[in-house]
Formats: structure tokens, sequence, C-alpha cells
């Protein structure tokens, strides 16, 4: 998201917590007719992860039941949190993040784990171009491989080898000292980089996930996809803005919500949507079930909903009307 993003949106380590859920699909089935008795129905598909970004380190993990309780009791399936961008050393992780995570993950076999990781320090300073292009260049180089060897290494140590890693998400837009518009041909060559020193670490199965924000943002975002071999899923930070733009318009816009899922497609990839949420349109349900009923028919790896005002709906009182269609559709008893 290029409008409120870590560390902004809080002092310390982003934390997501993130819930399983079904959509109906009692649906006539592909040829079917109707006949005067209920046709077949197939069982349902796989529950679509899905989440809410509840808080920043110890409190987040504090809040997981209070929303479970909300949505009726909802299985909790992934955490996913962000890394400080401030310094290489916040970016090479800290034991204080990854153990309360650790311990989570192990509590169910089949959690999933979720972490956005910086590509350049001092991520949120506002510095220049050359700024930017200068430092994508000495990471394509090789001057930070020790910084990610080291964070691979700190993962597997914490028992998080298989987690899903967001390599310099919202690359396209302008919030991040590692965006991709100063330089997209180096910037393509330093992911790549990062990802071999990653893989190379003893014990991972790390998955790597590309995330642009939808749109066009201030560069193409498929300008600065860094190829098939060293991308696993495809990702999309995809909140209700502009004002005015109606979720159809969302889905059909250049770079927009079915360019992101046919360009993954087209590589044989999944996707997912790291963000999303609520934002210049207020309360807005027909957006809300716009986007989860794109995931109905989509099936992203996971989704995750950023909850704090004036995005959310559980930590912010401003849009009940969307909440109510959020716990009729993600909660375990469907209530409104």
């Amino acid at each position: 998201m290029t409008t409120l993003s870590w560390p902004r949106a809080a002092p310390t380590v982003l934390l997501a917590v993130v819930l399983a859920f079904c959509l109906p699909y009692d649906r006539i089935a592909p040829g079917s007719r109707h006949t005067g008795e209920r046709a077949a129905v197939p069982a349902p598909p796989p529950a679509v992860p899905a989440g809410f970004f509840t808080g920043s380190d110890g409190a987040g993990v504090a809040r997981i039941a209070a929303v479970q309780e909300w949505l009726g009791g909802a299985s909790l399936t992934v955490g996913h949190t962000y890394l400080p961008g401030d310094r290489w050393s916040n970016i090479e992780g800290h034991p204080a993040l990854f153990e309360p995570w650790a311990r989570w993950k192990a509590e169910r076999p089949g959690r999933l784990f979720v972490l956005n990781v910086p590509l350049l320090d001092r991520s949120e300073e506002g510095l220049p171009d050359d700024e930017v292009r200068a430092g994508l260049r000495r990471g394509a180089a090789g001057s930070y491989d020790e910084h990610f060897r080291t964070l691979g290494e700190r993962l597997v140590a914490h028992r998080l080898s298989d987690a899903v890693l967001v390599l310099g998400w919202e690359m396209n837009g302008t919030t991040y000292s590692h965006r991709c518009g100063p330089d997209p041909e180096t910037w393509k060559a330093y992911w790549r980089r990062v990802v071999t020193v990653l893989r190379a670490v003893p014990g991972q199965r790390f998955r790597f996930d590309f995330t642009a924000s939808r749109g066009r943002d201030a560069v193409e975002w498929p300008r600065c996809y860094p190829g098939d071999f060293h991308v696993d899923i495809i990702g999309m930070d995809a909140y209700d803005q502009p004002e005015g733009l109606g979720f159809e318009e969302q889905v059909t816009e250049e770079f927009g919500l079915a360019d992101h899922v046919r360009f993954a497609a087209a590589r044989g990839k999944p996707v997912s949507y790291p963000e999303w949420g609520l934002f210049r349109n207020g309360d807005n349900p027909a957006y809300v079930r716009g986007m989860l009923d794109w995931f109905a028919r989509h099936r992203p790896v996971y989704q995750t909903f950023t909850d704090y005002c004036p995005h959310g709906v559980w930590a912010c009182a401003d849009n009940p009307e969307s909440g109510r269609v959020i716990r009729a559709a993600l909660g375990a008893t469907g209530r409104p």
C-alpha cells in the first residue's frame, strides 16, 4: 500500500492474524438444469486462508483470540508480519519477532507464516531516485548478500523454514526505498540475487511472493517482474481506492485485478492478496463482497485484510456495514 504502511502504522513490527474461510458454493453444476429435485452439488473447494492485520508485535498475537471470537470461532491458519526497514540489523530479523510466531505455528500443523521483507534500508525515508538507484545497484552486485543470508538462517533456526517471503512489496509505487521505478532492470537483477542467496540457506523451503499494488501506480508492475524461476507466488495489494472507483472498475482497470490473475495464470503461478481493505470510499460493503467473491473464484494462496482505520472492520468502528459482510462470510457460524 502506498498510503499507510510499515512502519508508519505502528512503532514496531506489524502483525497480521490470518483466518480460513469458505464462501457458499450452492450453485447449479455446469450443464445441469432444474428438474424439480435438488441437483447434486459437488463438495466445496478447500478453505481460502484469509487474514486480519490486528496490531504490532506481541499485542497483535494477543488479539488473535478476540478476532476469533468476533468471527464466531473461525480457525486460525496463517500469520503475517513485516520486518522493519529502517536499518539492516532489523531486516536481518530478531528472535523477539520470530520466536512467538514459531510457537504459534507449531501449535497446529499446516499453519502458514508470511513475512514481508524490505529490500533496502531506510525504507520510508523518501530517498531520491539517484540514491535508490545506487542502492539497487549495490544490491545487485552482492553488497547486501550477508544480510539476507543471516535472515534466512535465523528463519530456519526458528523453525520458520517454509515461510512465504514477500520481497520488496509495492515496488511499483513510491512509498518505499525498494521501489522499482528508478531502474527496473537493476531491480529485477537484485531480486534474483536475493532469492538465490536465500535459496542457498541450508534447510530452507521458502516461497517468494512478488506483490505489486493494484493499478498502474508510478510504474507498470509487469516491468518489475523478475522472471518465473525466481517467483513462486504473484501477489497484489488491493485497497478500495481511488475515490469513486467501483469494484468492477478495479477489476477491469489497466494492471488491475483481472490483469493480475491473467498474468499469473499465463506463468502457471498462484496468486495472493497480502493487503486489502476499505479506504477512499468509506464503509463500502459492495467492495467487500466483490473482493470476497473474487477470492472464492480465484483461490489465492492467502489473503490478509488490513484492520486498522480507515481500512478495517474489527478494530475500526467506522465501517459497520462492511463488518457485517465480513462476519457473515468469514465467521465460523456465518452470523452477521
